[in-house]
Formats: C-alpha cells, structure tokens, sequence
C-alpha cells in the first residue's frame, strides 16, 4: 500500500496531463488524395491522453486506495499543446513548440539541435528534433533515424516501467510517430506493428488506423474486416468516418463503384458532424476520393461538383490539392481557360501546404503541370518538369497507387514532352538557314534520344498484366491518375499486338459496360498505328459516337486519326472535317502525333510571301496538297497567315506580332514561327518565370508565414 501512495503524485500529474492531451491533435489527420487514403499516424493522438489516463487510473490496486485520495482536487491545465500532447513541462520542449507556433522554423531547428549536442541520450530531444525534421522540412529519412534513437532509449515493454522512468509521453509519442512516418515511407507493415504496439502497452484502440496500411499492403479482406469492426464498436465520429473511407477504397478496389461512392458519401456524413461539433471542415481528402469514385462511374458533373467544394478551403495538412483534378477535369474537357486558371490556384495551395505534405505531392503538382505546359506550346519546360517529377518521386504513403506507378506516368509524359519538344525544334529549323540550322538538328536527335530512353523505361514499368488491364479501364481507380488522352500512348509504347489481346480480354471482362467508347478509342489508336485506314474511320466513328460529350480531348485524337485515315484514301472533304475539328478541340493533337496538314498556298508575289511560302513548305506540319486546306499569305494591310476550309471559313489566322531583337531573323521567319505556335499550342503566354514557378522551391522554405501564402494569392489574382 505505501508504495503505491509514495507514486500517487506522480501518477495523478501524468493523468491530468494525459487527460488533457484529449484536445491535442496533431499534424494530418488523415492520409490521402487520389488513392482513397485513410491514413494512421499523429491523428491517433487526439484520443490518447484521455485512453492513457484511464490505464493510469485503473492501476490503482483498489477502490480502497482510490477512496483514500478524497480530498484531492485534481487540476486540467489550460498550457496549449505540445507536440500534440497538454501538460508537457520540459523546457525545452516548450522551447521549440514556441517557435513552431511562431512560425520560427529555423530557430526551432537550432533549438531541437543544441538539446540533442547537450543531451543526446535524452529520448524527448531526439523526438523533438524528428519532429521539426519531418514537420518542417519533410525530410522523413532523417526524422525516422532520430525517432528510432528516441525508441532504443524509451525501450518499454509495460505502461509501468514508462511511468516509472518518467519518459511515457516521450515513448508514447515516439510509437505514434514511427507508426506514422513508416507509412509514409510505404513501410506499412511496420506502421501496422507500431499500432499493435500502441495497443499492446497503452491499450489505446487504434483499429481505426489499420484500414489504409492494409489497403496499401492489398490485403482487401482484412481492411474490410478492420473497418466493419469499427463501425460496430465505436461511436467516435472521426474513427467512423475513418472506416467509412477505408470501404469506400476496397469497394472500389473490389470492382463495385456503387457501393464505394455510399462508403465515400457516408464517411463525409460522419466528417461533416465531426466538423460541426468540433468548429471544423469537411476533411479534403473525402471529398476527393468521392470526385474519383464519381469519375469511375463516369458522373463528370457529380465528380466536378465535389471538387468545387473541395476548393472551398485550403488545408495545408492534407495531401491532396483538388486544383491538381480540377485541371485534369478542365483539360480533358477542352476547357482551356479553366485549366488555366486552376494552375494558378493549385500554385497558391501549394504555396499554402505543410512541408510534409510538400514532398508527398510535389510529383504530382511536376506531372499536371507539365501535361498543361505541353498543350500549352512550352515542350522543354514539360520534359524538364517531368524528369524532376520521375528524379525527385512523391513519398507514396498516403496514395493507393505505388512509387512505380508514378514513376511509369512520369516516364511517359516525359516521352511525350520529349518528342514534342523534338517536332518544335524541325518547326524552326523551317526558318533557319543551313549554320544557324545546326544546333537545332543536334537538339532534336537529343530529345528523341531522351523521349526513346524514357518509352523503354516506361514501358518497363507497364509490362504488367494487371497493370495494364487497369490502365486500359475508363478512370481506372486505386491507380495513379493518367488522363484519359494520354493513356492511347500505351497502344503505341508496348505495342499494338500486345495491346490489342489485353484490350479484348478486358473488354471481355466488363471494363466498359458503363461506355464502350472508350474501348473503341483504344482500338482506334492500334488501327491507326497498323495502316489500316478503313478501319480507322470505321472505328474512330463509333467512338466518337459512343464517348461522353466532355471527353473532347480523347475525341481530338480520334479526329485525328480519322482525318489522315481519310486523306490515305483520297477522301478530302472527311479529312479537312476532321483536322478542323482536331484542331478546335485540341490545337497541340498535331504536333504531338507528329502529322502534316495538307494545304494549298495562297499569295501574292511578293517577296515577303514567296519567303513566307517557302518557310511553310519546309515545315514538318504543312505538305502541299491541292485539295486540302488554303494557307493564305499576306502583306497588304498587315503581315498575317490564315488557315482556311476550302470555303473560306478560316480555321487558324495570326497576325505577326512583336518582333524579337534578332538580326538574323526576318519578319517572315518570325511570323511562321509565331504561326505554328498559335495554331499548334493552346496559345498562352507564360512567361519563364512563371513556368519557373512550377517547380517550386526548397521544402525548408515552403514553412512561411500568412502573409507570404495572401501575397502569393494576390500575384496569381493580378496576372
């Protein structure tokens, strides 16, 4: 008995302190964007402290000695969080929670650093130092060694020997933090065994937390288990919304869209009464994960509709920027303007977002960013973007999708961007004379060297059956998002044979029973690529027949297809149809399939024209034809070149604009080439800094104030 009352002190402050910490969450909450994350990690804090000191309570010997603490109030204190915990007293830990708070990162560092040179066998040093590691500058790899220095020093095996070294918040948070870091490393099953040992030693209940590491370990049945097992035992509306979003991945993983979509809808409900009663916000990450459930039904509008409110409120903690989808959406709609404009916004999210969170989606925020630069006429800057997304991948905790499904995207629009880049520079070699022609030649045998290294490497990374049946799927879920125009390269980057027999077996399988379509514009593509021109047009009509109205993009490369199908085969007036039409609904399908408009040159004889006249017949996308389009030349009242249908309805005009400083280069040959760019590219103009911005900047200095994040606001507003 006595020795018991002799720690009664000391087990009384650890309860009021513990019990406090009930309030304290800390860091992302939950753990994903386009992978229908649940997440673990630092959330399970939040029910720590009132769990802990519970135990505390109950290891009191009997209700006798409990009655012998009559009389004692116990006091909550008021002291914000620490590290996610009420009533640490350290004075260094408060120290650097200070100048967290603060916003004071690099003092927070300096302080974590000069604890751990003065007690470097203390565990809370090396915990508070991973903590500023990973919070604040995202380096996950050197806050797991210092956390796994704090656990060799908190090596507990019970609650009693914690208590009575007195370190049992700092262990306590060490497990939770390993448990947290590790899956976001993609070491899930270690995650998984830190949860066990949470409950193990604390008897915390941390079943709620088990449903995204078993998920990433495709352990479909047990994640469903975990998560009904939840829903049955647990009222905490957090945990429910938690196991909600666990069902809705493995519905989706189990091929039933409908049942995920309720799962989704139904972990927002719980979210949503979470938020009202705690003063919060819908979580981001179910709103996202319910936009992609919409867009495997093929509900564009449903999915949009998501998305805008999503877009709502930034949430720097979580993982997923619905910018990033807003522009996929846009973009494969032909809403270029609105794609535009979610780059903007998706910069200024980014700019808001955690560190952490920065190198979970910085691939991601490098791969939309070079698809638009690509449409948008800027090729280099894409295959600079997506080599830096293919170098520096995202952590892949918090996705369903795996790093070698992010690398194998980023290969390939890196091949895109690469040949495109390629058919840039034969556009202006059109203009140049034999010298000045010379570098440019080199460039291009350097991009298609470069757009070659990254097919073989992509296609590496595809040469799956599974993989590729998911691909071949319209939205296909629990993957890495491929927009739905790119994913015909895949015909061409393993080959149309293999291709076709996946194809057939997937069809068969029912992978467009909700729109076949989709399976027609597949068999265009291997069409187009085997000669077979009749088929081609056969084909791509009933695609276009059969695709959604908003997939214009998929429906430009059709187009396409049927267009130079149709001119093999001396049908002039389908084939101008259609390249007019591939043109309207996407200007850049023309380079990027590396094809030559037919035209007919129209002008005067003057010199101007005959020079202008000559740049274009040199160019790859023009070949002179009588019956195709007319490429109108003129020097009367301004210097302008018009592409027109053969009744004049005009197809593509540009007037010469400024012209650069360059002596070498006449207005003929600045004309074409501003020409090519207006009528192959989206037509912006963004300028290097800004396409500068898109790779953004050191993770240690993405930790900045409200006032930087509103000032980044108002330079997107101005431009």
């Amino acid at each position: 008995m006595q020795s018991t009352l002799t720690s009664l002190p000391k087990i009384l402050s650890l309860a009021r302190n513990l019990s406090a910490g009930l309030v304290a969450g800390l860091g992302l909450d939950e753990g994903s964007d386009e992978g229908l994350g649940v997440g673990s990690g630092m959330s399970v804090r939040m029910s720590a402290g009132l769990v802990l000191s519970l135990v505390l309570f109950t290891s009191l010997e009997s209700s006798a000695q409990a009655q012998e603490l009559g009389g004692i109030e116990i006091p909550f204190s008021s002291q914000q969080p620490c590290f996610g915990m009420v009533g640490i007293t350290d004075s260094n830990a408060l120290a650097i929670c200070d100048a967290l708070a603060l916003r004071e990162n690099v003092k927070a560092r300096e302080l974590a650093q000069q604890w751990i040179y003065s007690e470097p066998d203390s565990p809370a040093a090396q915990f508070a130092l991973a903590e500023v590691l990973s919070q604040v500058e995202g380096n996950l790899p050197r806050a797991l060694f210092h956390l796994k220095r704090a656990e060799e020093l908190t090596n507990y095996t019970s609650l009693g020997r914690a208590i009575e070294m007195g370190n049992v918040e700092w262990h306590y948070l060490t497990l939770t933090q390993l448990s947290f870091i590790h899956q976001m490393m993609g070491n899930q099953q270690a995650s998984l065994d830190y949860l066990d040992k949470i409950y193990e030693i604390y008897g915390q209940e941390t079943e709620s937390f088990r449903g995204w590491p078993l998920i990433k370990l495709k352990q479909y049945n047990e994640a469903r288990a975990s998560a009904e097992k939840v829903l049955a035992s647990s009222d905490n509306q957090r945990d429910r919304s938690r196991a909600w979003n666990t069902l809705c991945a493995v519905e989706l993983a189990d091929l039933r869209p409908n049942e995920s979509l309720a799962a989704c809808e139904r972990a927002m409900s719980e979210d949503e009464d979470f938020a009202l009663s705690s003063a919060g916000s819908l979580d981001t990450v179910h709103l996202l994960n319910a936009s992609e459930v919409s867009m495997n039904l093929l509900r564009m509008e449903e999915a949009e509709e998501y998305l805008n409110r999503a877009v709502q409120t930034i949430n720097p903690d979580s993982v997923g920027n619905p910018w990033i989808y807003m522009m996929y959406l846009t973009l494969a709609q032909g809403r270029f303007d609105e794609a535009r404009a979610a780059l903007d916004n998706m910069l200024v999210w980014r700019e808001a977002q955690s560190p952490l969170v920065g190198v979970m989606n910085r691939a991601e925020h490098f791969m939309v960013s070079a698809m638009f630069l690509l449409l948008a006429g800027y090729p280099e800057d894409a295959a600079r973007l997506s080599a830096t997304a293919l170098n520096q991948p995202d952590r892949t905790g918090s996705y369903s999708a795996d790093e070698s499904q992010k690398d194998s995207i980023a290969a390939l629009v890196n091949k895109m961007a690469n040949e495109s880049a390629a058919e840039l520079k034969r556009e202006e070699i059109a203009t140049l004379g034999f010298f000045a022609s010379l570098r440019p030649r080199v460039d291009v045998l350097l991009f298609r060297f470069k757009a070659w290294r990254s097919a073989r490497h992509a296609a590496s990374l595809f040469a799956d059956l599974e993989t590729l049946q998911n691909r071949l799927r319209p939205y296909s879920p629990l993957d890495v998002h491929i927009p739905e125009w790119v994913e015909p390269e895949l015909i061409g980057l393993m080959g149309t044979g293999v291709m076709s027999s996946i194809l057939e077996q997937t069809h068969r399988e029912g992978a467009f029973s909700l729109n076949e379509g989709y399976y027609y514009a597949y068999r265009t593509e291997a069409a187009a690529l085997n000669s077979q021109h009749e088929l081609t047009i056969e084909i791509g009509q009933r695609a276009m027949e059969l695709l959604p109205e908003r997939e214009i993009m998929p429906r430009a490369r059709i187009a396409a297809r049927i267009a130079a199908a149709a001119m093999r085969l001396g049908r002039y007036e389908q084939a101008l149809q259609h390249y007019a039409l591939a043109l309207q609904w996407d200007p850049s399908i023309i380079r990027r399939l590396n094809m030559a408009l037919p035209v007919s040159f129209v002008s005067d004889d003057s010199d101007f024209a005959k020079e202008a006249e000559g740049y274009l017949a040199r160019s790859p996308r023009f070949q002179r034809n009588d019956n195709g389009f007319l490429l109108d030349i003129s020097d009367s009242a301004a210097l302008r070149l018009c592409l027109n249908q053969r009744n004049g309805a005009p197809v593509s005009c540009h007037q010469l604009q400024s012209v650069e400083e360059s002596i070498e280069d006449s207005d003929a040959a600045q004309l074409v080439r501003q020409f090519h760019q207006a009528t192959f590219s989206l037509g912006y103009d963004i300028n290097q800094s800004q396409r500068l911005a898109l790779l953004g900047s050191s993770v240690i200095l993405s930790g900045r104030n409200n006032t930087g994040q509103q000032q980044s606001r108002d330079a997107v507003i101005q431009r």
